[in-house]
C-alpha cells in the first residue's frame, strides 16, 4: 500500500487542475490530431487526476527521501570530538 503524501486540499487543487487541463488537451486534440503535444498535455494531466484522486505524489516522495538522506549525513559528518568540546564549554559555562 502507497503511503499518501499530500494533504486534501493539495488533492483537491491537482484533481480539479488536472481535470481542467484534460479537456483543454481533449479539445485541442479534437481541433488538430497532427499536433503530439495534445498527447502529452492528455497524459500530464491524467497523472495530476491520478494522484490527486490517490493523495500520493512520487515527485514529492523523491523530496522527502532526499531530505531524509541530506539530514542523516549532515548528523553523521558532525565528529564526536566537536560534540565533547560542546558540552564541555557548556559545563565550564555553568
Amino acid at each position: 500500500m502507497i503511503k499518501q503524501n499530500i494533504g486534501i486540499l493539495n488533492a483537491l487543487i491537482r484533481i480539479t487542475c488536472g481535470l481542467t487541463f484534460l479537456c483543454y488537451g481533449v479539445a485541442r486534440l479534437i481541433k488538430r490530431p497532427e499536433r503530439e503535444s495534445n498527447s502529452i498535455i492528455i497524459m500530464l494531466s491524467a497523472m495530476k487526476v491520478a494522484e490527486g484522486i490517490v493523495r500520493y505524489c512520487p515527485v514529492t516522495d523523491m523530496i522527502d527521501r532526499s531530505n531524509v538522506v541530506k539530514e542523516a549525513t549532515n548528523l553523521a559528518a558532525v565528529s564526536p570530538n566537536q560534540t565533547n568540546q560542546t558540552s564541555t564549554e557548556t559545563k565550564e559555562e555553568e
